[in-house]
């Protein structure tokens, strides 16, 4: 929550220098539609304990299992990971495709990337890479944790211990 916060700061003091500077500040994830631009993203680096944890590779197993929960939910994240993303989402310029679920190691054109460091350690964190830049960074962040974590019942096993 306190990244969410700070990244609604730091947009209000980019749109407050923007103005002192006169220039535009657009959080569009496609804003040149026209030739061969990239978009703006703004990719969810995302753990939970389990996953951070690198014995014996418990921790990649814990993103592979998340991974295996989100590719079924694919299209109910799309909706709520910025308007306009399916113009940025196209399968090149290091995205995924919008209407499909993709994931790999050190691989930038998926979904879901897991680097290959935490591939080497066995745990870390994996990259949500569908996100846009207009993305309310609270419901990006609700939805990884509805669907990785509170549909699986993790909480109560986290409560139990």
């Amino acid at each position: 929550i306190d990244a969410a916060d700070q990244l609604w700061i730091a947009r209000y003091i980019m749109q407050r220098i923007g103005e002192e500077l006169e220039c535009r500040i657009s959080l569009d994830p496609k804003p040149m539609r026209e030739g061969d631009w990239n978009g703006a993203g703004c990719h969810a680096n995302y753990s939970t304990e389990a996953m951070r944890d690198t014995t014996n590779g418990k921790g990649l197993q814990a993103i592979l299992d998340a991974v295996k929960d989100l590719e079924p939910k694919h299209m109910e994240h799309m909706k709520v990971y910025g308007t306009g993303n399916e113009y940025r989402m196209t399968g090149i310029h290091e995205t995924a495709r919008f209407d499909e679920f993709s994931w790999g190691i050190a691989n930038r054109g998926c979904s879901i990337r897991i680097t290959r460091d935490t591939e080497a350690k066995g745990g870390g964190h994996m990259e949500d890479r569908r996100p846009s830049a207009n993305m309310d960074p609270y419901s990006v962040t609700g939805m990884l944790c509805q669907t990785t974590i509170v549909e699986k019942g993790s909480y109560k096993q986290a409560k139990a211990l």
